[in-house]
């Protein structure tokens, strides 16, 4: 009886697994995008397009869809601006900044370290149950993670004097996506995924222009000079990598909360040097296979069923 309530656990599940890999995936996709529009934009200008491109998308699939915006209370107002703040505009300008002072492998690592901020924030928080298996899994994924990006560039720990500085914005990237993680909880019950990511997202991309225009980024210059491949990976970064990839993140934080839903952000270095294999002819080590074997195992362990008579439930 027991194997047979696991094994409906397992199946009833597997939709969310192949969402989240996929948007890890897309995520991973993002790093080579990025690298066609490096030197073409400045970071502000770039960042605050992509979200203008994923706030776009998202008030088309809406009105596509026919699906009307609500109405938020004062309360959701708040929180929604909370998102927009630590998810989109805390977070962008934090890596952007940071990637000034630490190379991008360097910031990978530091960015790795999301899962176990995020299960331990939801332990502490909101007492969500956090078991030996989800703690090895947990921890499996960042060692899998920490081999294939240090592989990648064995030189990522040598440090510059202000490489510190880097280092601390790049934590603050993990705070702001801690945030944007878990205090979508209330939200995405009451308003839904699509909702909560298009509305944090507007709201985000609004502070990202602002500042860009105070820092006067904001160039038409600079649009008129990129090319074809700049503008698909814009397009990308922004409806692919911004509107479809958060939508399917928050919901599977929805069903399946957002410690089993967090580990899968390990699965983006992993994507990132595949591709950079496939499409940029990078190189692939036994070290990068073996750590991709880390976070797979790290993500079943993690999303392992418990017991019937250990099961908690999922806040």
């Amino acid at each position: 009886m027991r194997n047979a309530e696991q094994l409906h656990t397992i199946s009833s599940d597997i939709p969310v697994y192949l969402t989240l890999a996929a948007v890890t995936m897309i995520w991973g996709g993002t790093f080579v995008a990025g690298r066609f529009l490096a030197g073409s934009l400045s970071p502000m200008f770039a960042a605050s397009l992509r979200f203008l491109l994923a706030s776009a998308a998202l008030l088309g699939f809406l009105w596509l869809a026919r699906i009307p915006l609500a109405r938020p209370t004062p309360r959701q107002w708040l929180q929604l601006t909370l998102l927009g703040f630590f998810g989109i505009f805390f977070y962008n300008l934090c890596f952007f900044y940071g990637l000034q002072y630490i190379n991008a492998s360097r910031a990978s690592l530091i960015v790795a370290l999301n899962p176990a901020v995020i299960g331990l924030a939801s332990w502490w928080l909101f007492k969500e149950h956090l078991g030996r298996m989800k703690v090895a899994g947990i921890a499996t994924c960042i060692v899998g993670a920490g081999m294939v990006i240090v592989s990648r560039n064995p030189q990522l720990l040598a440090a510059t004097p202000d490489a510190w500085i880097g280092d601390l914005l790049i934590l603050g990237c993990v705070l702001g996506w801690g945030v944007y993680s878990l205090f979508s909880r209330e939200l995405n019950q009451t308003l839904g995924p699509v909702q909560t990511v298009t509305y944090s997202i507007l709201i985000g991309t609004l502070m990202l222009w602002f500042l860009a225009a105070v820092r006067g980024e904001l160039s038409l210059g600079e649009l008129n000079n990129l090319g074809l491949p700049q503008w698909l990976s814009l397009i990308y970064l922004g409806v692919l990598g911004s509107a479809l990839a958060y939508i399917g993140y928050y919901d599977g934080i929805r069903k399946i909360g957002a410690t089993r839903s967090g580990v899968f952000i390990a699965l983006n270095p992993l994507t990132a040097v595949i591709l950079g294999a496939l499409l940029l002819g990078e190189q692939l080590t036994a070290a990068m296979c073996m750590g991709g074997a880390l976070i797979l195992s790290g993500i079943y362990l993690c999303n392992k069923p418990l017991a019937a008579g250990a099961k908690k439930r999922i806040l």
